[in-house]
C-alpha cells in the first residue's frame, strides 16, 4: 500500500513517534514526555500522542491524512478490556483515517529486534515484562503487573529484594551486608533504625534507581548483593520460561530480545537469567535490543496494512539510526 506509516511508542518516562514511507525510509521523528495512562491519565496520554506525532509529521513534511498504517506500543496496555479506552484516546488525540494496531510496548522490542518479528521479548527496566509471538502470530505473555502477581526481575523488584536483605540483617535473620550502608546513604537517613522506621512510616522510599548501587556493592565483593542480583536474573528468566511454554518453544530455535537498562549490569545479572531459560529451551538465542523500539510500532502498522516487512525492516532500522 502506497503512503506513509506512523509508529508510536508510549512509555512511562518518554514517548516517540516515527514516520516512514512504504520503502521503510524513516522521514520524521517526534518526542514527548511520559504517556503511560497509569502515570499521567488518558488526557496526559493524548497530549503525548499529539506532541510526538505533530513533531514527526512536521519533520517528514507529511499530513495526518496521508498515513495509511499506524501502530502503537502502549505502556500500561495489559488487558483486552482496556482496548476501547485506548482506541478512544488515540482517536481523540489524532485524526487518523485508518484503524490503528495497538499492543503492549514490550512487543515493539520483539518486532524491532528480530529478523522475522517473532520470538520472546524480555524487559528489565524500571519493572519487568515478557511477551512473545510465534511465527503464526499467536501470543504468549505474563501479566505485566510485577510483584502484585509474583513477577520479578526489574530494577524496582531488585530494590525491594535489597531492602528485604537489609531488614533481615538488621533483625539478625540474615547476614550482614554492605547494602545496609548503601540504602542508608541513598535515603539520606541517619542510621539503619531511622531508615527502617522512615520507610515504615512513609518518610523514605527505596526506588528502582537504587539498582546501580546494588551492582556496585556486588562488584565490591558483597555476597548478599550478589545473591540479590542472582535472584533477580533467575526470576526474570522464569518469566521467559512461562512464555516459552505457552508458545511451545522448548525445542525451537528462537531469539530472546533483551530490553531495558538493567541488562547493563552485565554477566552477574544475565548469566543466571540465561541458565534459567536454557534449562527449558536449549536452542534460545540472546540479543540486546539495539534498534529504537518505535521502529517496532511502524512495523506493526505496516504489518496490519498488509505490507511485506521482509524488505523494509533493515531499511527502517538503518535510516532511523542515521537520523
Amino acid at each position: 500500500m502506497s503512503g506513509y506509516y506512523l509508529g508510536i511508542d508510549i512509555g512511562a518516562t518518554k514517548s516517540h513517534a516515527l514516520i516512514a514511507d512504504e520503502a521503510g525510509r524513516a522521514l520524521g521523528l517526534g518526542k514527548a514526555g511520559p504517556g503511560n495512562h497509569q502515570g499521567v491519565g488518558h488526557e496526559g496520554m493524548a497530549m503525548a500522542l499529539r506532541e510526538a506525532t505533530e513533531q514527526a509529521l512536521a519533520m517528514a513534511g507529511v499530513s495526518i491524512g496521508e498515513i495509511v498504517g499506524a501502530g502503537f506500543g502502549i505502556g500500561g496496555y495489559d488487558w483486552p478490556s482496556q482496548q476501547p479506552q485506548m482506541l478512544d484516546t488515540i482517536h481523540r488525540a489524532l485524526d487518523l483515517r485508518v484503524a490503528p494496531a495497538i499492543t503492549n510496548d514490550a512487543v515493539l522490542g520483539l518486532l524491532a529486534g528480530t529478523d522475522d518479528g517473532w520470538g520472546v521479548a524480555l524487559v528489565a527496566g524500571t519493572s519487568n515484562n515478557c511477551r512473545g509471538r510465534d511465527s503464526q502470530g499467536r501470543e504468549g505473555r505474563v501479566t505485566g503487573d510485577g510483584s502484585l502477581f509474583g513477577e520479578y526481575g526489574g530494577a524496582g523488584e531488585l530494590a525491594m529484594k535489597a531492602l528485604h536483605s537489609v531488614a533481615a540483617a538488621w533483625s539478625k535473620r540474615g547476614p550482614d551486608t554492605m547494602l545496609t550502608a548503601t540504602l542508608v546513604e541513598y535515603a539520606g537517613a541517619q542510621s539503619i533504625d531511622a531508615l527502617l522506621e522512615g520507610i515504615s512510616l512513609g518518610h523514605y522510599h527505596i526506588g528502582p534507581d537504587v539498582a546501580p548501587r546494588v551492582f556496585e556493592a556486588a562488584r565490591a565483593g558483597d555476597a548478599v548483593a550478589r545473591e540479590v542480583i542472582d535472584w533477580s536474573g533467575r526470576e526474570l528468566g522464569d518469566l521467559a520460561v512461562g512464555v516459552i511454554r505457552q508458545l511451545g518453544f522448548e525445542r525451537t530455535a528462537f531469539d530472546v530480545v533483551l530490553i531495558g537498562s538493567l541488562f547493563k549490569g552485565g554477566e552477574m545479572f544475565t548469566q543466571p537469567m540465561r541458565e534459567t531459560i536454557l534449562a527449558v529451551a536449549p536452542f534460545a538465542r540472546f540479543k540486546r535490543l539495539e534498534a529504537p523500539p518505535v521502529i517496532g510500532a511502524v512495523l506493526l502498522g505496516m504489518e496490519q496494512s498488509g505490507l511485506d516487512l521482509t524488505e523494509v525492516r533493515a531499511t527502517l532500522i538503518s535510516t532511523t539510526r542515521e537520523g
